[in-house]
């Protein structure tokens, strides 16, 4: 029951340290509207390919995000496994499909760069 603790406690603590890291501030500039802050934020365009291209690009970096967090939560299974054959199985599963899910995301990241230069979008 302890190890079911600290296990809870490591993963709870690294989810935090993620959540933290990845926060970014957002300065909302009062009074001049919402075209001056998303000029002041490099949102200038709002045509659909580009709204497109923007919405693809942040859905691959959550799930590369992701992928990568999995690696990092694999290697603590792995580590706290103890030897135990089973754990140790299914902590090597988590880092192999943590590992292909980061290639995936690549890949599909340089797939739909492609796709928009290739198509003539931004």
């Amino acid at each position: 029951m302890k190890l079911l603790n600290k296990r809870t406690a490591s993963i709870s603590t690294g989810a935090v340290a993620a959540a933290t890291f990845l926060s970014m501030p957002v300065h909302a500039q009062v009074g001049e509207g919402i075209g001056a802050t998303a000029d002041a934020a490099g949102a200038t365009s709002t045509d659909l390919p580009s709204v497109i291209n923007s919405a693809i690009n942040v859905l691959l970096f959550i799930v590369g995000v992701a992928a990568v967090v999995m690696l990092i939560v694999g290697g603590i299974r792995y580590i706290a496994s103890g030897g135990d054959q089973t754990a140790v199985a299914g902590a090597k599963n988590t880092i192999i499909y943590s590992i292909v899910g980061i290639i995936v995301a690549v890949l599909a990241y340089a797939a739909v760069n492609f796709v928009f230069t290739t198509l003539g979008g931004s």
